[in-house]
């Protein structure tokens, strides 16, 4: 690398990170922390609340990034509203909320197998397809209300309401198998 072309590179903040990219690659780290052990413990409500923490997280980076909506519908629906009903479905069940032998697979190694090939595939993708993109953190705000609302009501109805009809599906097969039969009243 030449020396106008490091200078041009620190002076676009390549070389020398800000505290916000930073903050952000630590943040980073803490939720994949959480995320491994959130797959990882053998305690169904442990991992509810470490899935909390990786959430949470995702909420924190999308802070970082300037979507600010974006980061309070990841609180909203999935901290609040998933990990609540999670927790809901596990009273419900009658799950072991200890230790429980059946929690346990002996698929163990083809599962991880199956996580890295799927993890490799995803960064793969992801990557070649945003090579070439930059996210400006000193630009215009992409997670404003505004901007989600079009993006969302403009170009995604369909998969919107399509997802909403799906957890509305199953919350009524989460009633009905939570009832019991009058046979066994």
């Amino acid at each position: 690398m030449t020396g106008s072309a490091m200078l041009a590179a620190q002076a676009n903040g390549f070389l020398s990170p800000s505290g916000v990219e930073i903050a952000f690659l630590l943040v980073g780290i803490a939720t994949l922390g959480a995320a491994v052990v959130t797959v990882t413990t053998k305690q169904l409500v442990h991992a509810a609340l470490w899935l909390v923490l990786a959430l949470g997280g995702l909420a924190v980076e999308y802070l970082l990034l300037t979507a600010e909506f974006i980061a309070w519908v990841q609180v909203l629906i999935y901290v609040g509203s998933v990990v609540v009903l999670l927790l809901f479905g596990l009273m419900l069940t009658k799950a072991p909320i200890g230790r429980s032998p059946d929690a346990d697979s002996a698929n163990r190694w083809p599962a991880i197998g199956v996580a890295v090939a799927a993890a490799a595939a995803l960064v793969w993708v992801v990557v070649d397809a945003f090579r070439t993109t930059w996210i400006d953190l000193r630009g215009a705000p992409q997670g404003s209300t505004k901007v989600s609302g079009e993006i969302l009501f403009r170009h995604w109805v369909l998969p919107f309401e399509a997802l909403s009809v799906l957890l509305l599906a199953a919350l009524v097969g989460a009633i009905v198998l939570s009832r019991r039969k009058k046979e066994e009243r």
